[in-house]
């Protein structure tokens, strides 16, 4: 058992497992969170461990607290102590103006986005803090360029969703600071992930990267490289930060 120890949240695909692999490169030994697609999840433990990195798989729907306090115990048992938290866990829905969105939908939005980070920061904290023994540890939330954005005609519900994560950062930073817990968040902008076709646009990346100046979309390693960085020790003195990884828009 190492002193590095890492949960990436929603690890099995997308910017969550470009995550995990770089991570466990980096030292970290990774618990790979899925909700329900474990064969995507056992093959990028499959991966780290092919590398000669350290890994498992766990399972919880991150909006499900039962499940989550029995994910952090697996963890506990299995890795140790955990040092490390990439809450990247996220959904969004299809393209709809306010006017039509349901309660239903706003509920899952901010019960997986907001809650479901929040829930696995308590649990961090609870074990990276004085109180729990800890000695210190590092959050990095996944917010997105939308926070600011808005993201009208498409997702307003996720983009204020989003928006919170960005508020829970800068508070819980502060909170925790003195305990030697940094907490940061990312916000990507158009990156090339499954997420697009999940909210019904395959090919949102390829239409909207007029609007961006770099003129392109992102990959899930280029947030990543800045997720392990602000994990690592790198960032010793960076707490509290928004970073956006947007190619400028």
């Amino acid at each position: 058992m190492g002193d590095k120890v890492l949960l990436v949240t929603g690890g099995s695909r997308g910017i969550g497992a470009a995550t995990a692999r770089l991570a466990a490169a980096d030292g970290w030994a990774v618990a790979v969170n899925y909700t329900a697609n474990s064969l995507a999840a056992d093959e990028v433990v499959r991966a780290i461990r092919a590398a000669g990195g350290q890994a498992i798989a766990v399972q919880a729907d991150v909006a499900d607290e039962a499940q989550v306090l029995k994910m952090f115990a697996h963890i506990d048992a299995k890795l140790g102590r955990l040092t490390g938290l990439v809450n990247n866990a996220g959904v969004v829905d299809q393209a709809q103006r306010v006017e039509d969105m349901s309660v239903a939908r706003w509920r899952r939005m901010f019960d997986i986005n907001v809650i479901g980070s929040m829930l696995c920061a308590r649990e961090a904290v609870r074990r990276m803090g004085p109180r729990g023994g800890g000695a210190g540890g590092a959050i990095v939330n996944v917010s997105s360029a939308a926070a600011r954005l808005g993201s009208p005609g498409e997702y307003v519900d996720y983009a204020a969703a989003k928006s919170a994560i960005d508020a829970f950062t800068i508070g819980l930073a502060k909170e925790v600071a003195a305990d030697g817990i940094r907490v940061n968040a990312v916000r990507p902008g158009l990156i090339e992930t499954e997420i697009h076709a999940s909210g019904g646009r395959p090919d949102r990346v390829a239409a909207l990267m007029g609007q961006v100046p770099m003129r392109r979309g992102g990959t899930p390693h280029e947030v990543a490289e800045l997720i392990v960085w602000l994990l690592s020790d790198k960032s010793p003195y960076t707490t509290m930060s928004l970073i956006d990884v947007s190619g400028g828009r």
